[in-house]
């Protein structure tokens, strides 16, 4: 059997095990059957693509893979769009473009650009610097940027912000300030870092007991936890697993 035929077998398969999984009209069936590899590309696009347009997921996948082709695309239309019109809508998209890329410096050079006249205590603007400055590993200088956040915008919340404030806290050698801030970022973290930062930092300060029970809760969480959140946490998870073997009971 040729190779394009088993292609198309598959993929006809393929097509047909989504119609039933979700709940297309079985007439879709019989098309994909009869018709090959064109009922394919028709059913792709009919049934498929929409919801891949829609679905947050599948847009950060292709976006991740589009990334990984491109890796250095998105900044670059950020920085057209900035040369074309210096607003400071443009100037933060590029800011965290470059942020993201990694290139703190100017990242850092772009926020401290932006935080001026009525930008001048915009909380985003202010965390997207901290975030450089912490990235450029000058944690007391993002600190000290972190508390003035708080200080011009005492309403701003921000999980990813207050993570950030505590591995501040944590580098500033301040370790019990530290795990006090984790123990307030773990209560409503989306996601499994600030659990496993804070368990490490346990372990660090002589904490054992209370580490093992962190990195035990994270591993309880991702058990009863959804395919796609253990997928997304999976390198936590693995903290998790490793440090609690590595734990004395």
């Amino acid at each position: 059997m040729s190779p394009l035929i088993l292609l198309s077998l598959a993929l006809q398969i393929a097509c047909c095990v989504h119609v039933v999984r979700t709940g297309r009209p079985l007439y879709w069936v019989f098309i994909l059957l009869v018709f090959s590899f064109v009922a394919v590309i028709v059913y792709f696009i009919a049934e498929i693509l929409p919801d891949l347009r829609h679905n947050p997921s599948a847009r950060r996948t292709v976006r991740n893979v589009r990334n990984r082709i491109d890796p250095d695309r998105d900044r670059r239309d950020a920085a057209k769009l900035l040369k074309a019109s210096d607003t400071p809508e443009n100037r933060r998209r590029l800011a965290e473009e470059s942020l993201r890329s990694g290139d703190y410096a100017h990242a850092a050079e772009l926020y401290e650009q932006a935080l001026k006249g009525l930008y001048a205590t915009d909380p985003d603007l202010m965390l997207g610097l901290a975030k450089a400055q912490f990235g450029l590993g000058d944690s007391q200088k993002a600190r000290a940027t972190l508390d003035a956040l708080i200080a011009a915008n005492p309403a701003f919340r921000s999980a990813d912000g207050h993570l950030l404030y505590a591995r501040t806290v944590e580098d500033t050698g301040d370790a019990a300030a530290a795990i006090h801030e984790y123990e307030a970022v773990v209560q409503g973290y989306p996601g499994e870092e600030a659990r496993a930062r804070f368990g490490l930092l346990l372990k660090r300060a002589g904490e054992g007991h209370r580490a093992r029970a962190v990195f035990q809760e994270i591993l309880d969480r991702s058990d009863v936890a959804p395919r796609y959140y253990r997928r997304e946490q999976q390198d936590w998870i693995d903290v998790a697993k490793r440090e609690l073997a590595a734990l004395p009971r």
